[in-house]
């Protein structure tokens, strides 16, 4: 996966900013992970004086094999259904997009519909859905390279029209199927330790998406060290596509804004084909999926909200948007000590 070059966050900048943000009229490291977002997104953008510009979620949707065999307690349909909901303005990412500014663009991966065109509908379709991966491989290698490369050429298109943050949601039953046997291969941990309710499974149905996935995982026997085949066997479309979307928009300093569990998943992905990755990631909260926690921790993330939110479409990334603004807004319009004419705290 050479075709992404990604550097790792230039470090010139950071004593100056690190200055500014202690110099603000209030006590050192008083405002918490604010300060640590201003510092990260001084640095993603190379300046003092950083901003926010045209925010855009990307709601990738796809749908999932496995879900034949009976892994969500909705059927396959819903995902069509709620990308209608979200082209007709009627979902919850709706409402938080519109509240605080954020463009809204719906993805159509693998939906297994056709969908009429609309303004905010995005048609980079690969095939109807992936195949059932209790058997066969999800997509093919040519598919999983297009959707990666799909998913790139999507965030760059947002990014030449101004946009300097893109925030990532998704739509699909059964991808937090996928997202959890990605997290048990490339994390190697049991899948018992990655397996949620999703969508409201009962205790039944958690034991039976469980076994499921377990006799998938040993059926293709796969390690951590290929996650190109990882995400192939296992991913959905609007997984590889979103992390496609995750390392473009890294490699052009854009600052990427992860929702729930599978955004996360996704962009494990990316972050085993390149690392650096995560230095562009602002993690917006911690999910109620039972896992989400547990990935995040190993990708040594600082997650802004754990609000027991679990509906997925980029709502949580949304809800936390007005916090980069506010970390963004602090940095630039709180005064010193010395603008302000407050003494500062006196050394023992």
């Amino acid at each position: 996966m050479n075709r992404f070059q990604i550097p790792p966050l230039a470090n010139s900048l950071k004593v100056e900013l690190q200055r500014k943000i202690d110099s603000k009229t209030k006590p050192l490291g008083a405002l918490g992970l604010l300060e640590t977002i201003a510092l990260q997104i001084g640095l993603i953008q190379q300046t003092l004086t950083p901003k926010l510009v045209n925010p855009t979620m990307l709601v990738f949707a796809g749908d999932h094999g496995i879900v034949e065999s009976g892994v969500s307690p909705y059927p396959q349909a819903v995902t069509a259904q709620m990308v209608l909901n979200f082209l007709n303005g009627g979902a919850a990412i709706n409402v938080f997009c519109t509240q605080n500014g954020i463009k809204l663009r719906v993805v159509d991966a693998g939906v297994n519909h056709v969908f009429a065109p609309h303004a905010h509908l995005i048609d980079a379709k690969i095939a109807n859905g992936t195949a059932n991966y209790l058997t066969k491989k999800a997509m093919s290698v040519k598919q999983c390279e297009q959707a990666l490369t799909v998913g790139k050429s999507i965030a760059s298109k947002e990014i030449a029209l101004g946009c300097n943050v893109i925030a990532f949601g998704e739509m699909g039953i059964g991808n937090t199927s996928s997202a959890s046997t990605l997290m048990s291969v490339l994390c190697e941990l049991p899948v018992e330790q990655c397996v949620g309710r999703g969508t409201g499974l009962d205790d039944a149905g958690v034991l039976k998406k469980t076994a499921l996935l377990a006799q998938a995982i040993s059926h293709h026997n796969l390690n951590k060290n290929d996650p190109m085949k990882v995400l192939q066997t296992f991913g959905g479309f609007e997984i590889a596509m979103m992390a496609g979307a995750m390392l473009g928009a890294a490699e052009t300093k854009t600052i990427i804004l992860i929702d729930g569990f599978i955004a996360t998943a996704a962009l494990l992905v990316a972050s085993k084909l390149h690392p650096t990755i995560l230095d562009y990631c602002i993690f917006a909260h911690c999910s109620d999926e039972k896992a989400h926690k547990q990935l995040l921790n190993y990708l040594s993330a600082k997650p802004l909200l754990e609000m027991g939110l679990r509906l997925g479409e980029g709502t949580g990334a949304a809800l936390t948007y007005p916090l980069l603004a506010a970390a963004v807004n602090f940095l630039n319009e709180m005064a010193s000590f010395k603008s302000a004419g407050v003494s500062e705290k006196i050394d023992a």
